[in-house]
């Protein structure tokens, strides 16, 4: 084992993740300091801006733009979190009815054009209804995690605090929200897909895999110096997500949990590149190939 100091690992609460936070199962001959951070998505930001963790979940398209932009920082062939998101695009119950075809010319709170729920339910407008990115005027209410991004000029900040806001006070005639806001801030507003379970369903039958939306990454100096220990890290956490299958309820979000590179995880990545590129999240395609080579270590 070529660790030689501590490695200091920021995951988010999950049964996958938390069998190894509490010890339940062990990290084989290396000393991992979690660490936590409530909310999770602004460590992202951390990460990716002063590389603070050795070891950190991040969302999927903050790593596209990270790796874009020449951030140190290597994937690892997990997936800790992700579903379908037809449901994410939502309005008001009593407001006027809203077809999705219906969005061109609008503007939709996000809370970050970055944000990977966004990614995804633009990729949803542009290939089932034929809207793109630009057709809209996406209302954030935060910057993007990685600093050298620059935003496109349809998207524009608000200085609200949160999406449901900019909803409610008729600044937006849409919102999109991650799987926990919707049950949160947004509860009471519906889905504006029509029958926006079974759409979700029917797109995972036709890509082949579930949407993801938080991934694994080391910093390339911690890799270079202890790949070892993040080799045990990686399996440590690839038995945790084995173990807890058996409770999982076999919903999309539930069948996205995984680790190993699959041909299910490079379909992911590489429809979510494209996805990244069509809508200016990134300015140049992504190698994937590349992307797999450099996470074979873990095999």
């Amino acid at each position: 084992m070529s660790q030689t100091k501590p490695l200091t690992v920021l995951l988010g609460d999950y049964p996958h993740t938390r069998l190894l936070k509490d010890g339940t199962l062990s990290v084989e001959g290396v000393d991992c300091r979690f660490v936590d951070s409530s909310p999770l998505y602004p460590a992202f930001a951390r990460m990716v801006r002063d590389l603070e963790f050795d070891v950190c979940e991040l969302a999927l398209a903050t790593y596209l733009q990270a790796r874009e932009a020449g951030v140190p920082i290597t994937l690892l062939p997990v997936v800790l979190i992700g579903g379908t998101h037809h449901r994410s695009l939502t309005r008001l119950p009593d407001g006027p009815a809203l077809a999705p075809g219906e969005l061109a010319g609008r503007r939709i709170g996000v809370r970050s054009y970055s944000q990977t729920t966004g990614l995804w339910v633009r990729g949803i407008l542009r290939e089932e209804y034929g809207i793109e990115a630009r057709d809209v005027t996406w209302v954030t209410t935060e910057e993007p995690h990685v600093r050298q991004y620059r935003e496109p000029s349809y998207v524009t900040r608000s200085p609200a605090g949160r999406v449901a806001d900019l909803l409610r006070d008729g600044d937006v005639e849409a919102a999109v929200l991650g799987p926990r806001a919707v049950a949160g801030q947004g509860e009471g507003l519906v889905p504006i897909v029509p029958d926006a379970e079974a759409a979700g369903r029917a797109w995972t039958e036709r890509h082949g895999f579930v949407p993801a939306n938080h991934v694994v990454v080391v910093r390339d100096d911690v890799l270079r110096a202890a790949p070892d220990a993040v080799r045990a890290l990686y399996h440590a956490l690839a038995e945790a997500i084995g173990a807890t299958a058996e409770d999982r309820d076999g919903s999309p979000a539930s069948r996205a949990v995984a680790a190993g590179w699959s041909e299910e995880f490079g379909a992911c990545l590489d429809l979510a590149s494209r996805y990244a590129l069509e809508q200016e999240l990134v300015r140049s395609p992504l190698d994937i190939d590349a992307i797999e080579k450099e996470a074979a270590f873990v095999r």
